[in-house]
């Protein structure tokens, strides 16, 4: 029974698409002609009744129930499919967009499938009044995590602040790029290709750096010193040239460098340069532009230093034994 209510509720099996809608019409016109009264004053007569509290419950509207639930979530889901295919079509909206036009989809049909469902049990819809204060305390103890987090992807969605294919980096170091956002997580992809689920709640509530929000360009810093006596002018020039010789130092803006402190051991220069993708990476180009440093020290006969003490020995008078 379990495996046929799965098949009768999957979308894409038209086999099962098509019993049901063979065993629908054939319920409807054999109770529009009479022919299952029989059938539903046995299921609604007192002896399939069980009496809970103030409400009778029948054998027959446990019946309706399941029929509708098959019937009506089926049909929403067949719905929910169709909506969904044609808002990822719509290629002039924004991934973020279409993400946040699905949900909002989803939950209507949802929302529209639940009504029809009451109304053809023939339930009262002012009687959903009653159940509102037991709604509100399971959403306050059981669900409060769940609707917060799947209130906090869709204020995510609306606000754009974070979207799929940004790089980011959380409150505790994680960084890693955003693939999916779901109704209860976001998948991250960090740079060491590992998969983790943050809560939306944690977007909204915690500090992100979005390293992609604006543009992509992301800035690579080099501190690097350099022995006393050397021409700082050259140094100055290398360390331009390093940056500017590499294929994926950025034109706009330009490389900077500047001449930050005079140290114990060393002077010491800060250069900056950018890269067009931060995505792809940063420590490749700062590694290779190391190198590149490196050896244009070498041919100039720039040193880099290591720290270094004096060490002054005085002499004392002799030892004495008393």
């Amino acid at each position: 029974m379990k495996n046929l209510i799965v098949i009768l509720l999957k979308p894409r099996a038209w086999i099962a698409k098509l019993l049901i809608i063979i065993m629908a019409i054939g319920f409807a016109a054999l109770h529009h002609y009479g022919y299952l009264k029989p059938i539903t004053d046995f299921l609604g007569s007192e002896a399939l009744t069980v009496k809970i509290g103030e409400y009778n419950l029948t054998a027959l509207f446990v019946c309706k129930v399941i029929f509708s639930a098959i019937l009506v979530f089926w049909l929403t889901g067949i719905v929910s499919e169709f909506g969904e295919r044609k808002i990822k079509k719509l290629n002039r909206i924004k991934a973020g967009n279409r993400a946040l036009l699905i949900k909002a989809f989803q939950v209507l049909v949802y929302f529209i499938a639940f009504l029809i469902s009451l109304d053809f049990l023939g339930l009262d819809l002012t009687g959903l009044t009653i159940f509102s204060g037991a709604i509100g305390i399971g959403i306050g103890i059981g669900l409060q995590k769940i609707s917060s987090n799947f209130i906090s992807g869709i204020i995510m969605l609306s606000e754009k602040a974070v979207k799929e294919g940004d790089l980011i980096e959380l409150s505790d170091g994680t960084s890693g790029i955003v693939r999916n956002t779901g109704a209860r997580f976001t998948r991250i992809e960090t740079l060491e290709s590992r998969d983790i689920m943050i809560p939306n709640e944690d977007f909204i509530t915690d500090r992100i750096t979005n390293w992609t929000y604006s543009d992509n360009l992301g800035r690579v810093d080099i501190e690097i010193g350099v022995a006393y006596g050397s021409d700082l002018h050259k140094v100055y020039q290398l360390l331009i040239e390093s940056a500017n010789e590499h294929p994926r130092c950025c034109k706009s803006p330009e490389a900077l460098c500047f001449l930050d402190s005079f140290g114990d051991n060393a002077i010491n220069f800060l250069l900056y340069f950018w890269v067009e993708d931060i995505i792809v990476g940063r420590k490749r180009p700062k590694s290779e532009v190391l190198f590149s440093i490196w050896e244009k020290f070498n041919e100039n006969g720039i040193q880099i230093p290591f720290p270094q003490r004096d060490i002054h020995i005085k002499s004392g008078g002799p030892l004495t034994h008393e």
